[in-house]
């Protein structure tokens, strides 16, 4: 499951035969040509280049492939690239060594770095003939934070990984081997929990009781006890058929995903780990499989949580939100300096939002804020929602402390974030992102198939905030 990004797609010196390539906005390239050769100038107007986005344009020379241009669309400059604009130069070039003609700052060279080699990725786990092989490979400049470029390539691969692989082939055992065998690699511990060993865990059990598929807690813990603590929570819902409350066939095609948040923490702790962040780090998910049987639990059922909360249900199809329950209790009960948890847990956000940005919701809204802002400038964005108190009323039970869902359809998104927060102390610092992980159309560096999203933002955060 731990594949390496591969290296091929990343060179450390030049072998003597790398060609350029230029970086140019739709704004640059006249500045550009007046001050190139009228051979060049010539092919390019040919071609009807104009800087368009993800546009290459090869240049012949004597022995075949001089350079090639790569557009970057509206860009004021290439020094506001983000990765996502290298990410097409991966797939399209010819299969040669390259290096920038266009020089660019340390963050823009780092952005570059990263999106081509997130533009190699590829799952090619099921495909007899695996369509992709090395190609064109990248001189890295000496601008970019290559260590860092790397890392986080790895960590998205990982979490793209685990998001596709399909149901039968990932269920909460293992999603819990996936975590082992990282905190192995990465010399962090992971006990899994399972059968009589969640009797403290009474929603997670109760959500996997439909399944042959026993549910599991997964907790990895790395760093010295010293440093500060940040606790990962991500929703494990390795497939959700809804429950009782079953799903139509087109809203249940893609649940394999639904332990996308558990992906995108591991991405995260990947990434900390990799990289030697100084906090102590716990990651807790709860791994499990939402299905129909005789002991599956039903709408109506009283359930009590890790909390002592008692949680009347009200849809079965609304089950992430009662195992990171159990997951936040359990964060909580250490008092860590921050607990972020990743889940994609409503369709609302998705209504609100869009799939390609995260609600964000927290206790503190300075630290949203800043999330946010972090975010836009590592091209992973996520957006604020309010914590609107107004609403916690519709969360309300006659005969329990609190519904899993309520009795309106607005505000779904903002309703669910209430509901974790009911297990959150007030004086921990706390962040809840509801991501969807997925892509849903085909775009250079974004094939269809499973996103790791949020994850470099956070690193961002985290580093900032504890060093």
């Amino acid at each position: 499951m731990l594949r390496p990004v591969s290296h091929e797609l990343l060179l450390k010196s030049d072998p003597g035969e790398s060609r350029p390539l230029w970086l140019l906005g739709e704004g640059e390239l006249h500045a550009w040509l007046a001050q190139q050769n009228g051979a060049l100038a010539g092919w390019v107007r040919a071609h009807g280049f104009q800087g368009e986005r993800y546009r290459v344009l090869t240049v012949p020379g004597e022995e075949g492939v001089a350079g090639a241009l790569l557009g970057l669309g509206a860009l004021p400059s290439a020094g506001a690239l983000g990765p996502w604009h290298a990410a097409a130069a991966t797939e399209r070039l010819p299969a040669l060594p390259w290096r920038l003609g266009t020089a660019l700052p340390a963050d823009a060279a780092t952005h570059f770095v990263l999106g081509w080699l997130l533009g190699g990725y590829r799952m090619n786990r099921y495909r007899l003939d695996a369509p992709y092989g090395p190609g064109a490979a990248l001189i890295a400049p000496p601008e970019a934070d290559v260590r860092y470029a790397l890392a986080a390539a790895q960590a998205s691969a990982l979490a793209r990984d685990l998001i596709n692989t399909p149901p039968n082939d990932l269920g909460p055992q293992e999603l819990a081997d996936a975590a082992v065998a990282l905190a192995r690699e990465r010399g962090a511990r992971c006990q899994v929990l399972s059968g009589g060993e969640l009797s403290g865990f009474p929603l997670l059990r109760a959500v996997g009781a439909g399944s042959v598929r026993e549910p599991r807690l997964i907790d990895l813990r790395w760093g010295e006890k010293d440093a500060p603590r940040v606790t990962l929570v991500g929703k494990g819902v390795c497939f959700d058929t809804g429950g009782l409350d079953l799903k139509p066939a087109s809203a249940m095609a893609l649940m394999k995903k639904d332990m996308g948040g558990a992906a995108c923490a591991l991405a995260l702790a990947d990434l900390l780990m990799r990289l030697e962040a100084p906090v102590q780090l716990r990651v807790l998910i709860p791994a499990v499989e939402n299905s129909v049987g005789g002991a599956a639990y039903r709408p109506s059922d009283v359930l009590r949580s890790r909390k002592g909360l008692t949680v009347e249900i009200g849809n079965t199809d609304a089950e992430g939100r009662l195992v990171l329950a159990d997951a936040l209790a359990a964060a909580e009960e250490e008092r860590p300096q921050l607990i972020i948890d990743l889940a994609t847990l409503t369709g609302a956000a998705r209504t609100a939002l869009g799939p390609e940005l995260p609600a964000l919701y927290s206790n503190r809204p300075a630290l949203a804020e800043r999330l946010r802002q972090i975010g836009e400038a590592e091209c992973d964005p996520l957006w604020p929602m309010p914590l609107w108190a107004g609403y916690e009323e519709d969360l309300a039970s006659k005969i329990a402390d609190l519904g899993n869902v309520a009795s309106t359809p607005f505000a779904g998104s903002i309703i669910a974030a209430l509901f974790l927060q009911r297990f959150i102390g007030g004086t921990t610092d706390w962040v809840h992102i509801d991501l969807y992980a997925w892509n849903g159309k085909e775009r250079p560096g974004r094939p269809v198939g499973a996103e790791a999203q949020c994850v470099r933002a956070l690193y961002r955060l985290l580093r900032e905030r504890f060093g």
